[in-house]
């Protein structure tokens, strides 16, 4: 498996403060378990991390599933709230700070490889390529809500469930005085 400790490096090598967040953390290995597989890293004595071995006791565990990631890439700021941590508290917290705080600056790496125009275009043309497949992935929902629920309806729109519901409450209602007043006029019969 690919070690993401020289990823994570390169961006610690950016940012002194982020560097010293972890320097406390000096020696402690935190495992981010993915069920289908776990990362181990090291804090290093200089604020850099390396992987651990596989058997080496982890001072945190943080605990996530995969399906969640794109939810936690999404929302960084809410993306603890999607794992469970177990173990050191003060370590989790720091990680956690830093997987906010902490962000690739994609032009200024690509700018060294190809130049500051080309870099800019090149994360321009990445996000407009992520913004219009978000944008169809919300067309493509909302065509096919509207195919469901007008076209050929097998969904029904939550207020007409909610219409539909208070009709036979009303009805319900109305059966259910009905019976009292046939009941009373053959009381008043008798």
């Amino acid at each position: 498996m690919i070690s993401t400790a020289p990823f994570i490096n390169h961006l610690l090598a950016q940012e002194t403060w982020a560097r010293n967040m972890l320097l406390p953390h000096a020696g402690k290995i935190a495992c981010i378990d993915l069920h289908a597989f776990q990362l181990r890293l090291k804090v290093g004595v200089d604020g850099y991390l390396e992987s651990a071995a596989a058997q080496t006791s982890p001072d945190v565990t943080i605990r996530a599933r995969l399906s969640d990631l794109p939810l936690m890439a999404q929302n960084r700021e809410r993306a603890f709230s999607y794992v469970k941590i177990e173990g050191d508290a003060d370590f989790a917290n720091t990680i956690s700070h830093l997987s906010q705080e902490l962000k690739w600056e994609a032009e200024a790496d690509l700018s060294k490889i190809f130049g500051d125009i080309a870099a800019v275009r090149m994360v321009g043309g990445a996000k407009s390529m992520f913004k219009t497949a978000q944008q169809t992935h919300l067309k493509i929902q909302e065509n096919l809500a509207e195919y469901f629920l007008e076209e050929n309806p097998m969904l029904v729109r939550p207020v007409a469930v909610q219409g539909f519901a208070t009709e036979v409450n009303k009805t319900r209602d109305d059966v259910e005085r009905l019976i009292k007043r046939i009941e009373k006029l053959e009381r008043t019969r008798r």
